[in-house]
């Protein structure tokens, strides 16, 4: 099979390939069945100037105060050795720790070249399960290939080593409140833990170890209640790294989607632009709002042609392949005939459409 990097090449339009990093990589697990996003970011195109050049600005991501008070929140959990954070595992998950190795990553020597820090990681992790040396390992540089391409991951996290098995420690500024926090943020560091841990799991693979020793329990850190207090939790992560191992086959295997496009399809910014980004299939849901960088131009276009895509993942799915709005109304109110495959929706439709009508009569 030809090496599909030339291609990836010409749909960048020459320019060099997008870094990704934990969120972006994320974020590839939550829409996985949209060609478009699989595509560029197999590819590494810069959405975020796609769409922009289509007028379609991406309109999410942290404000200065949130990263601001997240690096506030971490350097204090992180302060003096990590003597905060090592307090609270020992008395919030009876984590029996009597002695304490810290290893700061960040650089080497002075030096944060992406290769160093690597090596320096890999080299620190292999003598731990050597001769059982090393429990905290701030900032380890980690690594995955997306589509051919590495990806260093520069996290906010500690790899903690605990009775031969390693924990990826997430730590979030998102607060606590009487034992509960806001699930769409907890699922999403959820899904940025499951990259650590699938990265770490594969740097101890290539060093001939068993991937398993890391844990797929991941530690969240967050604050308590109102205060600065953390407080940690464990976050089973099994189910978000079996959908990221499927995406990330899916982005290597990028060459069944190249094969069914133009050979001269590019994504250079231009009057074709438009175009182009159109002939890609896309799977819109409003939850890429959040996400994904081409979100706005995505809806506007769902919308244009009544896709139900724009009314949600969950109404899409229970809709059974009626791909327009246009379609499901008339198959509600009976003035369309359904084909064969549409008549189980088509039954519901008409039902609730009914039901609806009985209701507001009432």
């Amino acid at each position: 099979m030809p090496d599909p990097g030339p291609r990836l090449g010409r749909l960048r339009g020459g320019a060099p390939p997008c870094n990704h990093n934990a969120r972006t990589i994320a974020a590839l697990t939550s829409n996985p069945g949209c060609v478009r996003r699989g595509l560029m970011d197999a590819a590494g195109v810069d959405k975020n100037a796609v769409a922009t050049q289509l007028g379609f600005a991406p309109q999410f991501g942290q404000s200065q105060f949130a990263i601001t008070r997240g690096n506030v929140f971490e350097s204090q959990v992180k302060a003096n050795g990590c003597a905060e954070l090592l307090a609270l595992l020992r008395d919030r998950l009876d984590l029996p720790i009597p002695e304490v190795a810290y290893d700061d990553l960040g650089a080497v020597g002075g030096n944060d070249g992406n290769e160093i820090r690597h090596a320096r990681t890999r080299q620190l992790l292999q003598r731990a399960i050597a001769d059982g040396g090393g429990t905290l390992f701030d900032h380890p540089l980690l690594r995955l290939d997306i589509a051919g391409q590495p990806a260093y991951l520069e996290p906010d996290v500690i790899a903690f080593r605990l009775a031969d098995r390693f924990h990826v420690i997430e730590i979030k500024s998102f607060a606590v409140i009487d034992g509960q926090a806001e699930p769409e943020k907890v699922a999403a560091a959820a899904r940025q833990s499951a990259v650590y841990v699938l990265a770490l799991r594969e740097l101890l693979g290539e060093l001939g170890l068993d991937p398993e020793v890391v844990s797929h329990e991941v530690i969240l850190v967050c604050p308590e209640n109102f205060s600065n207090r953390p407080t940690a939790t464990f976050v089973d992560v099994r189910k978000q790294l079996a959908v990221l191992r499927r995406q990330l086959e899916r982005v290597t295997r990028i060459e069944d989607v190249l094969a069914e496009l133009p050979t001269d399809l590019s994504f250079e910014a231009g009057e074709g632009l438009d175009t182009a980004v159109r002939s890609v299939d896309a799977r819109y849901s409003p939850d890429c709002m959040s996400t994904c960088e081409l979100a706005l131009f995505c809806r506007d276009e769902a919308r244009a042609c009544g896709s139900t895509d724009a009314l949600g993942r969950t109404i899409r799915d229970d809709l059974g392949g009626i791909e327009t709005i246009t379609t499901a109304l008339g198959l509600a109110d009976g003035s369309l005939t359904p084909a064969e495959d549409q008549a189980e929706s088509a039954g519901q439709l008409h039902t609730a459409a009914r039901l609806r009508r009985e209701a507001l009569g009432a």
